[in-house]
């Protein structure tokens, strides 16, 4: 039998995936510093190093991140992205040299110009979360030069029921479930025509599994494609439950996003035959379900 590790396995990517995993009859461990996994943290080399010695695995996957962009997380950010690439790569060169290994980038690491975003497109060093991807995605590509197989698949926006209440996406979902039933709450938002790509998770980790079984692409972005705006979200979500998002909507005063769209191209990944399944309307029905 196959074997998988997955570091960062308690976030949504890492529940889809070792659950993908697992049904695809992949041995996956699951690995965080928090839930119902093997604790160890990926900025630990001797516990990263002591897991993939101990397990030997065939595939190994990098998940591990804080999503924030503030400056304040810098060092949480390296620690987990950068340090974590870096830990990964290495003690899989010392102790399971054939195994594939996927390094997790973003959409956020790139130039920014509002147009569609692939492989083609500059690297900027934007926040520090960009500076730590960029430098895992540079780390993968040295280990590659050594004879490990490494993958970086570049995510977009993706979402799924298991985001928390407190994100964006899921909050107005719920807010939106909750006015179906009666409610008359209004939610503060800073900027509804912020255009994001709209994906569901369990769709994206099957591109990584897509990514790193075959060996003709090393790099992908894997994202929808399908844009659309926090407006678009909050409407569609509102117009499931028979109610106009203008009702239940306040504009915080003052609110600057960091970009006005973020979408992605997806060439590569697509050539390999992965597509999503899960389209806008549905996510928003899975997204509003408790």
């Amino acid at each position: 039998m196959m074997r998988a590790i997955v570091f960062g396995a308690n976030e949504q990517d890492g529940y889809y995936l070792v659950d993908l995993l697992r049904r695809q009859e992949v041995e996956t461990i699951g690995i965080s510093r928090s839930g119902r996994w093997h604790h160890a943290d990926v900025a630990d080399f001797g516990a990263v190093e002591a897991s993939v010695r101990q397990a030997k695995p065939d595939f190994i996957f990098h998940l591990a991140a804080r999503s924030t962009t503030r400056h304040e997380a810098l060092f949480e950010n390296h620690e987990s992205i950068s340090t974590g690439a870096l830990n990964v790569l290495e003690s899989a060169l010392r102790h399971c040299p054939d195994a594939r290994i996927f390094i997790t980038g973003s959409g956020v690491q790139f130039l920014n110009t509002g147009a569609p975003i692939d492989e083609d497109t500059p690297f900027a060093a934007s926040s520090p979360h960009a500076v730590a991807r960029i430098q895992s995605v540079f780390t993968a590509r040295y280990y590659r030069s050594l004879g490990l197989r490494t993958y970086v698949g570049y995510l977009f926006h993706h979402e799924s029921p298991r985001r928390p209440a407190t994100h964006l996406s899921r909050m107005i979902a719920l807010a939106s479930q909750r006015v179906g039933q009666g409610s008359k709450e209004r939610l503060s938002i800073g900027d509804l025509s912020v255009v994001k790509e709209w994906s569901y998770a369990g769709d994206v980790t099957a591109a990584t599994t897509a990514l790193v079984g075959q060996d003709e692409i090393a790099e992908a972005v894997i994202g929808s494609s399908d844009g659309h705006s926090f407006e678009e979200w909050h409407a569609l979500c509102l117009r499931l439950v028979g109610r106009s998002w203008r009702e239940h909507v306040d504009i915080t005063p003052g609110f600057r996003p960091e970009y006005m769209s973020l979408v992605s191209r997806p060439r590569k990944i697509t050539s390999l035959g992965w597509s999503p399944k899960v389209d806008f309307t549905k996510l928003a029905e899975m997204m509003m379900e408790r």
